[in-house]
């Protein structure tokens, strides 16, 4: 199964759209390329900078405007973190940041102060993409770019680009490991923990995992859903696992409600399955190093997005385009890849993992 030739159809698929993503957010990383081609209007930059990418070169002053919900959980704090940090690497940016809320009105406010102090771009990841969308708009028609980040407006029309994880990504990944991991053994009994199953991005979760397992002839058999913190991930866990005599394997969509989930296994002293996680977390791929749970893996949901949607906002307010590309202009949407960290492979994620 770990075979190209034996891949599921859908994986195949996956990775063939997100060998471009990968393309697309490459060039915004801070890797020298191993041969650089001059490509547009970039063969004449300076490439006075430690990277030889001439878009790491200082270049025009601009101001960029951030805001994100209150980081109430590992991944929203590692968000907000790693757009600092991104912003203060690079000397002509001035980052105006928010106060992250999770009050719609007063994150609304925060986009229209960005409006009237005139930044020269913004990076916001909605507490609600649909209530932002009107604010965000009238950004777009002052003349200042919005790179949306994670949660999509209900315009397209809304942001300058748009910088999304996978979600139905993160399904497929979890989903296509538990089939090779349970090779063929078709009566196999596969758990779910779900996060808010009214929101859009638990369901394509759920979606991309159902899609997976059914490539390989499973199902899921057991679904609870929880609310993406530890308490209601250890309540949640608790209640599958009394429903539930016997599990092969569970797939946890949130790291962060993780911790609850891992209590709750703890608990009722039941380890005859493995699991894998969502979203990355340290701790989490800690304990897949260490082989000291039932986790055996877990999915990322970067935590990098909104550090890329600085980047973006920094290269449209500018008026460059990206560094790898032969097109002349910063991409409308970039997604992000979801990829399988394992104990084969956490040493290459765990020293970016956010801490749950």
């Amino acid at each position: 199964m770990s075979k190209m030739s034996k891949m599921p159809r859908i994986t195949l698929a996956l990775l063939s759209a997100a060998a471009l993503g990968i393309g697309l957010t490459a060039c915004t990383s801070n890797e020298k390329p191993a041969e650089q081609t001059p490509a547009n209007n970039q063969t004449d930059a300076p490439a006075n900078n430690a990277t030889g990418n001439p878009n790491d070169a200082e270049g025009e002053k601009v101001v960029i405007g951030f805001s994100a919900p209150a980081a109430d959980h590992g991944w929203m704090g590692a968000i907000t973190k790693a757009a600092v940090a991104e912003a203060k690497a690079h000397p002509d940016i001035e980052l105006k940041l928010a106060e992250g809320t999770n009050d719609v009105s007063l994150q609304i406010s925060q986009i229209e102060g960005f409006i009237n102090d005139k930044v020269d771009a913004i990076v916001l990841l909605p507490f609600d993409g649909d209530a932002l969308t009107e604010i965000s708009l009238e950004a777009m028609k002052a003349g200042i770019p919005v790179i949306n980040v994670d949660r999509e407006f209900s315009s397209p029309f809304a942001a300058r680009s748009t910088i999304l994880g996978d979600n139905y990504g993160m399904g497929v990944s979890a989903g296509t490991y538990i089939c090779e991991q349970l090779d063929g053994k078709k009566d196999a009994i596969v758990a779910e923990i779900a996060g808010i199953d009214n929101l859009p991005l638990t369901q394509d979760r759920s979606k991309g995992f159902a899609d997976a397992l059914g490539d390989c002839g499973l199902k899921v058999s057991n679904r609870v859903a929880a609310d993406f913190t530890v308490a209601g991930g250890e309540s949640a866990t608790a209640n599958l696992l009394q429903s539930a005599p016997k599990i092969d394997a569970i797939w946890n969509h949130d790291d962060d409600q993780g911790v609850g989930v891992l209590a709750a296994i703890d608990a009722a002293g039941r380890n005859e399955f493995f699991m894998v996680g969502g979203a990355g977390s340290k701790n989490v791929m800690q304990h897949i190093k260490d082989g000291d749970t039932v986790l055996r893996a877990t999915v990322i949901y970067p935590s990098t997005q909104a550090a890329d949607g600085i980047r973006l906002a920094r290269l449209v307010a500018q008026n460059k385009s990206m560094g790898d590309l032969v097109s002349h202009t910063v991409p409308r949407k970039v997604q992000l890849y979801a990829p399988t960290v394992t104990k084969d492979n956490v040493d290459e994620y765990i020293g970016d993992a956010f801490e749950s």
